[in-house]
């Protein structure tokens, strides 16, 4: 007769280091890459501040819920006061009253030096020195002198360091023209391979056409302004007066019921991040005007301008058919009828990059939420992260297409007409730093020239639902901040109108 012994189970001991009881070698996933540039580089750029907004990007955001007008109207606004939600709209006419007799101040275009110029031009010299680090680990080996900052101009590389850019041009001759082959090299076929008879010189190293260094990501922030700019106070602020948008006080962190099903068919109200609403208001649509929304997808700040029922017509535009498929199964959830009254006629949709529309001078208004590093997302969420390691030549390159979206948008604006550039990251590089780039680029290729419209005004009768950029180190633009008790963002906006 079989017994049954006792089985005791003994932990394997791993050494990992710091930690000397893992069971599994510990891994870094893309959260934790984007987690580890965000605290060099954010930690560089805000300091102290940047633990509390650390604090609530890692905490699940809040929403604001945006009423369905195609629906149960009254119904949908009871029940959400009945929760404890308040109206934005009021909210918004008791900061108006307290700004009676005020007035913000403008904007100045040479309002003097911004401390964030100098922290980016820190972090990129820091940058570059890890760079070369890794080019040369020790900087001592014979016959190697490691250089104190990478050049990128070749002209500066000539005047500043002759030596140096005389033993890159020979490595460079070396590269490009075959070297004469050695005699005394080749080797006996009794001892070896007679594939070994001749020798090909590298003329360039795998991989090296794809390498981005990353010091070429903070040089896109410009601080220099070769261009004509005018820098005035936007006009008065309008609520659209068929608007409902509904939030919780600050510090409450209490969760809106899920949209149901009203009498028409549609649902009831839309949940979005709560910063999002600010570029749609922002723009000030106005009956009459032909608005292009240049990346809509998903589709929420496309929902919102036609919720104001001002469009006579809205173009949503995006890259990819899956993300136009996206914005469409959002309006058919949420526009009555959409088939009949919607689709091709107040509504169109097209398919391309918004830097290759070319229907020129034709939008009176234009939102421009181009791609971007999303922040928020990409600390949360491994899917779709743009610190993948296979992606890191398309992170390095945002700001580029960020600019040449925006630009391409500014010439498609009729003389006279507005746009609002946005994005969800805090990075000063895709947020002033493009907007400079792509003011600068109009310019120089198109003659075209630019009002920055000064939102300050605007933002601070917001300032019961959101945090904002203070003190404002931004020159063209405002930036909602996350911020635990108010956890909305990061969302960063700028104004711009076209000159005549």
């Amino acid at each position: 007769m079989l017994k049954i012994r006792n089985i005791c189970v003994m932990q394997r001991r791993w050494k990992g280091g710091k930690k000397r009881w893992n069971t599994l070698q510990y891994k870094k996933n893309n959260c934790d890459r984007a987690l580890e540039s965000f605290d060099d580089f954010y930690g560089s750029v805000y300091g102290n501040r940047w633990k509390n907004m650390r604090a609530a990007l890692l905490t699940e955001h809040k929403y604001v819920a945006m009423v369905n007008n195609f629906g149960d109207t009254e119904q949908t606004c009871s029940m959400l006061e009945m929760d404890g939600a308040i109206n934005v709209k009021s909210l918004i006419q008791l900061a108006k009253e307290r700004q009676v007799g005020g007035s913000g101040e403008m904007l100045k275009a040479t309002r003097g030096n911004y401390d964030i110029d100098q922290k980016l031009d820190a972090l990129l010299r820091k940058q570059q020195e890890r760079e070369v680090a890794a080019v040369y680990p020790s900087g001592k080996e014979e016959g190697h002198v490691a250089p104190q900052q990478l050049q990128t101009n070749k002209q500066e590389s000539t005047e500043a360091e002759p030596e140096k850019f005389e033993y890159k041009q020979s490595l460079t001759r070396a590269l490009e023209h075959d070297v004469q082959l050695d005699e005394s090299r080749l080797v006996d076929p009794q001892y070896g391979t007679g594939g070994l008879y001749e020798y090909m010189p590298a003329h360039s190293i795998k991989g090296m056409e794809d390498w981005v260094a990353e010091s070429e990501h903070y040089k896109y922030y410009q601080t220099s302004a070769d261009f004509p700019l005018t820098i005035e106070a936007d006009a008065a602020f309008q609520f659209p007066e068929h608007l409902a948008l509904y939030t919780y006080e600050m510090g409450n962190c209490s969760d809106f019921k899920p949209p149901r099903k009203c009498l028409t068919g549609v649902l009831s109200h839309f949940l979005m991040d709560g910063a999002s609403i600010l570029p749609p208001l922002m723009l000030q649509v106005q009956p009459g005007e032909r608005v292009l929304d240049a990346c809509a997808a998903p589709g929420g700040k496309s929902l919102l301008m036609l919720q104001t029922l001002h469009l006579d017509q809205l173009i949503c535009n995006d890259v990819q058919e899956s993300r136009l498929n996206r914005i469409r199964h959002v309006m058919q959830e949420y526009l009555f009828d959409f088939k009949q009254r919607w689709s091709g006629k107040r509504l169109s949709f097209s398919q391309s990059d918004a830097r290759n529309l070319q229907d020129y001078d034709s939008y009176d208004k234009i939102l421009v939420d181009v791609p971007c590093t999303t922040d928020r997302h990409v600390l949360n969420k491994q899917d779709n992260n743009i610190f993948k390691p296979s992606r890191i030549k398309e992170r390095l390159r945002i700001p580029e297409l960020q600019a040449g979206i925006l630009a391409n948008c500014l010439r498609l604006l009729k003389p006279g007409g507005t746009l609002v550039y946005s994005t969800c990251s805090l990075s000063p590089v895709q947020n002033d730093g493009v907007v400079h780039m792509a003011l600068q680029q109009v310019f120089t290729e198109h003659a075209i020239t630019a009002t920055i419209k000064d939102l300050s005004q605007h933002t601070a009768l917001f300032e019961d639902i959101f945090k904002f950029e203070q003190p404002k180190g931004l020159k063209y633009g405002q930036m909602v901040l996350p911020y635990l008790p108010a956890n909305f963002g990061p969302m960063y906006f700028s104004k711009i109108t076209r000159n005549s």
